[in-house]
């Protein structure tokens, strides 16, 4: 029997892959760049709806959602080379919950970091001085930078979630679990009904 037959006749190859073109290396690399862009911008998008319903209150009428785009763009590369470096891989061997947290802590850590360093260079290019570039997150104070953080840890923890939940059930599961049809027999044992 060839390798070809036993492939087509749904033996499993044990983790060895077909090396992928660039082109596919590409398009798949793309792929996720949107995931990740769409995901930030709606998760941007929200921040800033939030912020014009809070300045409307208090008399302004002002919403950036070019804000929600352009960091969406930055920021999802910024994750991509996370992910590239992988730095929560050494809690791999543990619940999975250590490399969530983990992931997304650090992840916060950078956005504030970056989000931070982006508006301070704005402003020194546009002639402020160091100290009045440095921007006011969630509106200044000790509390705002708390309630920013919070609220943005708690965000990507559906990102990481899944992301490492994906890895442990491997290549391609979760998404046929979440978005597939499934066969009878797994729709019985989702339903809990006797094989």
């Amino acid at each position: 029997m060839t390798q070809n037959s036993i492939e087509a006749g749904g033996a499993a190859r044990p983790n060895r892959r077909a090396p992928r073109s660039l082109p596919a290396k590409a398009a798949d690399e793309f792929r996720r760049f949107l995931v990740l862009f769409f995901y930030l911008w709606i998760l941007f998008g929200v921040f800033v709806l939030n912020q014009g319903v809070v300045l409307r209150e208090h008399g302004f009428d002002f919403a950036m959602q070019g804000f929600a785009f352009i960091n969406a763009l930055v920021f999802a590369k910024v994750m991509m080379l996370f992910e590239i470096f992988d730095p929560g891989r050494w809690l791999r061997k543990r619940p999975l919950i250590y490399p969530i947290l983990y992931e997304t802590l650090l992840l916060t850590v950078l956005f504030l970091v970056a989000h931070v360093l982006e508006k301070t260079i704005e402003g020194l290019l546009r002639g402020k001085s160091v100290a009045d570039s440095v921007p006011a997150i969630g509106g200044g104070g000790l509390m705002g930078l708390l309630s920013i953080t919070a609220i943005l840890f708690i965000a990507l923890i559906p990102f990481f979630g899944l992301r490492n939940i994906s890895m442990a059930m491997g290549e391609g599961r979760l998404w046929a679990v979440i978005f597939e049809t499934p066969s009878a027999e797994e729709g019985d044992r989702r339903s809990g009904a006797p094989s």
